[in-house]
C-alpha cells in the first residue's frame, strides 16, 4: 500500500520530487454509517479492508473521525464508518484536480 498514491508530485529546482498538498473532503454523518467499538488490535486499514475492501482507503475513516496520525486505534474507542464511500471519492477526486 502507497500511502502517497494520491499524492500530487513535481520535481523542484534541484530535481527533487517534492509533494503537493492533497485536500480531504468533509465527510457529514449519514444514517448509513456504522458506529462502531474498536476491539484490540483493530487498525484503520484494517477496518478499511473489512468495510470497503480496500486498505489504502483508511483515510476516510479517520477523516470522519478526526483521526491522525496513526492507524492503531484504542480497544473501546467509538468510531463511524462512513458508509458513501463513492461520494467521498468523487469529492476527494474534485478537491485534487
Amino acid at each position: 500500500m502507497n500511502r502517497y498514491k494520491n499524492n500530487k508530485r513535481k520535481l523542484d529546482k534541484s530535481g527533487k520530487i517534492v509533494f503537493g498538498t492533497t485536500y480531504y473532503p468533509e465527510i457529514p454523518l449519514t444514517n448509513s454509517d456504522t458506529i462502531m467499538e474498536t476491539r484490540v488490535g483493530e487498525r484503520l486499514d484494517n477496518l478499511a479492508f473489512s468495510f470497503y475492501k480496500d486498505p489504502s482507503l483508511w483515510w476516510i475513516i479517520a477523516k470522519a473521525n478526526g483521526i491522525r496520525g496513526k492507524l492503531a486505534l484504542k480497544p473501546g474507542t467509538v468510531i463511524r464508518i462512513p458508509a458513501n464511500v463513492t461520494k467521498v471519492l468523487a469529492d476527494f477526486k474534485k478537491l485534487n484536480t
